[in-house]
């Protein structure tokens, strides 16, 4: 009998022991196994060809702009840094890093895209002294530049329905390493098996045994994007069939570099909160502040070292165990001929490097984050930003944001048992643009409530009174900065027929005095008997043409009896600080795509400017507010008084809220001070929110205005009795800038004036308002 005639025999022999489990296990294939394939088949295809990776809208801060003459110190500069994720290591020759050298800083900068158009790398020089860059010099030409941007801190991200953190990144832009690498470690036979690798289960198997528990697992990587993409992590046998069964599937339909785009953007690699971090292009982001493409051998094996396990290896809660585990990934990368040796070794000895907060801020500066919100909506709806993919520039300045924060809590410590009670809000724009640098609704830095920059509508006092003047000045024939103001008692009867009797700060009048004087010392009479000639509904005109269409017309108006949030008041004093042009505040400067295309940007275009000859009238007198008058401690401080600082301060009724408003050539800082409750906070403008505004711009670089008139303006001597011209010898002149023509050449000398003393009339002029006594309001 030959060798099949045998085989069939046996066969034979076992069949009726055979039959049942055979035509089971057929019925299984067909009835089961295989229609149930079918529908995995049909879900794996359907989900990997319609895969789109969820990115989140990400929300940056604007570009630091570095160029010779920016005013800049180090303080500042490394805080600009350390925002936008960069870390001393003491080189700064590798993307993301920066080394200090006395007053000299090398950075190594990223590049970015933005609305502008961004920048390409750059590897330079910065040398800073007196509170300048003074230099910028690019290091791979030896060429000074004229001006140069690091690429924006992130503030915030928008996230969707997954709070999900990536950032997509194509396989021909991964570094050869982190490819190799990965594999590597995690899945040698990646290139050769079916989705499954049976050698590695055994091997795996093999060692489990020996060790008595589990040591090595012997999932691929096609296994572990099956189990990101499609299941659970329960550790079922039917979940291990059913990732076993995908991952084949998987395989028989896409090709292996398909697999790994999806899995190194789909990886899990880290959490901060309720924040996933997805993919090794976000993890680089996360964890070294640089881009994927920057990254070095060590940080490379860190970030394929914690596949394993980003929870039990965060190297920011347990760097022993991510430097060992890095360390272990370095000698795989050398045994299998990725790096040398020698390389490893090197690699090793470095430190983990890991920058110290995670670049996954969800809204950091929530007040800021409001008003950028209020101003993108009309493009961008809030589906919109949650679908993701976006980049939005905004105008926030972090170290002003910082720095601002800072010194509100500051003076609210400084105020003891009061300022438990206290609370604090600021506005921080360019002078010159309108852009919003820093906005704080809270003692409370990053407070999630109730933001009273936006929504707190305060009585501003004194506040006001620039706007009363500039009014008054746009009619040079009749008003000048000399021109003697009324500021006897006055007494009047409002609608209700209940009298209103206003007073000054000091409870005294100070009969006639120039309009100077009057602002500089802030007295109330004096501004209202203007104010009333002027005309209150002329007044009020001017403030309806900033949108403050609310405010009642009475007489109080003139005197701060209004309620504004402080970024309306920013809105107003812009006007101020940007000579007279009408510029709206901007919080965002663009928008642009996940291709980095600008798809809306957000700019002014500034027109001739209105009544700046009266505008910088304003300016000078409030110039005299800050070296003599209600905030004269700006003058007795050595570090502002330089930046001849233009100011008012402001107090309401019972002393419940305390206003700064100040700007220096390129800054405006609006600061209120007060209580919830609306009782009263006992705090003058000068003692509260001035000293805000102190604390702020002893640390803000700024530049200084000048303290000369501006264009169209002359200096000349004034006899303020009657507004003319006069001789710096007569009696009460007082020398102040006028719009130039605004007056006759000739003077009046001081004839009439000796006439008037001879028949007992003499001026009743004050002496020279820098030999008055300030008063805190």
């Amino acid at each position: 009998m030959d060798f099949l005639s045998r085989l069939r025999s046996i066969a034979s022999a076992c069949w009726p022991w055979l039959r049942i489990p055979f035509w089971v296990c057929t019925g299984l294939l067909f009835g089961f196994v295989l229609p149930y394939s079918l529908i995995l088949n049909k879900r794996v295809q359907n989900r990997f060809n319609d895969l789109v990776f969820a990115v989140p809208t990400r929300v940056y801060s604007q570009p630091l702009r570095l160029a010779a003459g920016v005013p800049m110190n180090p303080a500042t500069l490394e805080v600009e840094l350390t925002f936008s994720g960069y870390v001393s290591d003491g080189h700064g020759d590798v993307p993301g890093s920066w080394a200090k050298r006395g007053s000299t800083y090398y950075i190594s900068s990223r590049g970015y895209a933005g609305p502008d158009g961004g920048e390409l790398p750059k590897h330079i020089r910065v040398v800073l002294g007196q509170g300048l860059v003074e230099s910028v010099t690019d290091l791979l030409s030896n060429k000074e530049i004229q001006s140069t941007h690091l690429d924006p801190a992130r503030i915030a991200t928008v996230y969707g329905a997954e709070q999900e953190d990536r950032s997509i990144v194509q396989l021909s832009d991964v570094p050869p390493l982190l490819i190799g690498g990965l594999q590597a470690v995690e899945d040698r036979d990646f290139k050769h098996h079916i989705g499954i690798d049976f050698t590695a289960i055994l091997r795996a198997a093999f060692a489990d045994l020996r060790a008595g528990h589990t040591v090595q697992g012997a999932s691929t990587i096609t296994q572990q994007l099956v189990r990101n993409l499609f299941l659970s992590r329960d550790q079922t046998m039917g979940r291990k069939l059913n990732e076993a069964l995908m991952s084949i599937l998987l395989e028989m339909h896409y090709d292996k570099a398909r697999i790994l785009d999806a899995y190194i953007n789909e990886v899990f690699l880290g959490q901060q909160g309720s924040q996933a971090v997805r993919g090794f292009a976000a993890a680089s982001e996360f964890y070294f502040g640089r881009r994927l493409e920057f990254l070095r051998p060590q940080e490379i094996a860190l970030l394929v070292g914690l596949v394993k396990g980003p929870s039990q290896l965060d190297p920011r809660r347990y760097p022993d165990r991510a430097l060992a585990r890095r360390n272990l990934v370095l000698d795989q990368f050398a045994s299998t001929g990725l790096i040398t040796p020698e390389q490893a070794k090197a690699a090793q000895a470095t430190p983990l490097g890991v920058i110290e907060n995670g670049q996954l801020p969800h809204d950091r500066f929530p007040a800021f984050m409001q008003l950028v919100r209020a101003q993108i909506t009309n493009d961008f709806d809030e589906e919109t930003l949650q679908q993701g993919n976006l980049s939005i520039f905004t105008t926030l300045d972090p170290a002003t944001q910082l720095f601002t924060e800072q010194a509100i809590d500051t003076t609210i410590k400084s105020l003891g048992k009061r300022g438990e009670d206290t609370q604090s809000a600021a506005v921080i724009t360019d002078a010159k643009t309108g852009s919003v640098l820093a906005v704080v609704g809270s003692k409370v830095p990053g407070d999630q409530g109730f933001n009273r920059a936006l929504d707190a509508q305060r009585p501003i006092g004194s506040t006001i009174k620039p706007f009363v003047y500039l009014v008054a000045l746009t009619q040079p024939g009749r008003w000048n900065l000399a021109t003697e103001l009324d500021d006897s008692p006055i007494s009047m009867r409002q609608p209700d027929g209940t009298p209103w009797t206003p007073h000054n700060d000091d409870n005294q009048s100070h009969g006639m005095v120039p309009m100077v004087d009057a602002l500089a010392h802030s007295w109330n009479l004096a501004t209202i008997h203007m104010g009333l000639e002027v005309g209150v509904p002329r007044i009020k005109a001017f403030l309806d043409s900033f949108g403050l269409t609310k405010i009642q017309p009475g007489p109080s108006l003139l005197i701060g009896a209004i309620d504004l949030a402080p970024i309306q008041v920013a809105q107003l004093y812009q006007y101020l600080a940007s000579d007279g042009h009408a510029l709206p505040l901007l919080a965002v400067s663009g928008v642009v795509d996940g291709n980095g295309h600008t798809i809306k940007r957000y700019e002014v275009q500034s027109g001739q400017g209105e009544y700046q000859p009266a505008v910088r009238l304003v300016t000078w007198a409030m110039q005299q507010v800050a070296i003599y008058g209600t905030a004269h401690t700006l003058a007795e401080i050595p570090s502002l008084s330089w930046l001849h600082v233009a100011g008012k301060t402001g107090t309401s009724n019972d002393l419940r809220d305390s206003w700064f408003a100040g700007f220096t050539a390129d800054r405006l800082g609006v600061f209120w001070m007060g209580r919830d409750d609306n009782k009263p906070s006992h705090l003058f403008g000068a003692t509260g929110a001035l000293r805000e505004w102190q604390e702020l711009f002893r640390k803000l670089p700024a530049q200084p205005l000048s303290a000369a008139p501006g264009e169209g303006l002359e200096m000349a001597w004034i006899n303020p009795a009657d507004g003319k011209r006069s001789d710096p010898q007569c009696e009460g002149a007082k020398q102040v800038p006028v719009i130039a023509g605004s007056l006759s050449s000739d003077s009046e000398g001081c004839f009439w004036q000796k006439v008037g003393n001879l028949f007992g009339s003499g001026s009743s002029t004050p002496a020279p308002a820098d030999a008055n006594p300030a008063t805190a309001h």
